[in-house]
């Protein structure tokens, strides 16, 4: 077909991108990924977990040590940024008026009173707990949403549920998943195995989690990715492997 004739045509072809294999030494054996199909999901890195004025804090909850994770995640994130893989957050953020989510979720929030429940107005006066776009759902300073992310709000533990994230991820033919943030126990499991369901690799990078459970629940975690999920792997392992052609990296696109 001549190149006149093609206009008159919408391409449902999607180009396949060219691999870009790299290694990341994992336990319990090194795995092979493709960078042009891989993207780093950071899970709820935000004010109302991780800042002293949020709802964790406000709660009695404290957060020093899930803000241990910052660090290792700021690492991680410019890693994945130069050698042009996607960031993708995942966070918190649910409706206003909370319609979405069950009546046991909103009252385990509660506490049995003792503190809000989503979308109730925060302890600190900064806006309303967990809800999208207020401050609570926010990035915490540390570690901004830059050009080229993506941010995905939720409503579960898991962030697969009731949003975008999987159409976004497949739209980018996207395959493997590299997962960090808080807490490792709750929604960075939940999100890592409702993946897994949906047919993605998954890697653990343990070194960018962090939880306020008992070490003996952490524990737990990495066990049961390495026996049933996918791979666990130090950060400098990962950040080898994001950085392996960096020469050759394509530009990860504008925002969504």
């Amino acid at each position: 077909m001549d190149s006149e004739n093609r206009r008159s045509f919408t391409s449902f072809v999607r180009e396949a991108p060219a691999p870009r294999r790299a290694v990341i030494e994992t336990d319990p054996q090194a795995v092979e990924i493709d960078l042009a199909r891989t993207a780093l999901l950071v899970v709820d890195m935000q004010n109302d977990f991780l800042h002293d004025e949020g709802w964790f804090a406000a709660s009695g909850i404290d957060p020093a040590p899930v803000r241990r994770a910052i660090g290792p995640v700021k690492a991680l994130t410019t890693a994945a940024r130069s050698g042009g893989v996607p960031v993708f957050w995942v966070n918190w953020g649910v409706r206003p008026d909370a319609a979405n989510l069950p009546a046991f979720a909103l009252e385990r929030a509660r506490d049995n009173g003792n503190r809000p429940t989503y979308g109730d107005p925060a302890i600190s006066g900064k806006g309303r707990t967990l809800v999208a776009d207020d401050w609570g759902a926010a990035n915490i300073d540390e570690l901004p949403v830059e050009q080229g992310d993506v941010l995905v709000h939720k409503h579960r533990l898991s962030g697969f549920w009731d949003n975008e994230l999987d159409s976004i991820l497949r739209r980018r033919q996207i395959t493997t998943l590299v997962f960090a943030g808080i807490n490792t126990d709750r929604c960075v499991f939940a999100t890592l195995s409702d993946a897994t369901y949906l047919g993605y690799d998954v890697v653990l990078a343990l070194d960018a989690c962090a939880t306020t459970s008992p070490q003996y629940v952490a524990d737990a975690i990495p066990f049961l990715v390495r026996l049933l999920y996918g791979a666990v792997a130090g950060n400098p392992a990962i950040a080898r492997a994001f950085t392996s052609d960096i020469d050759k990296k394509p530009q990860t696109g504008e925002s969504e």
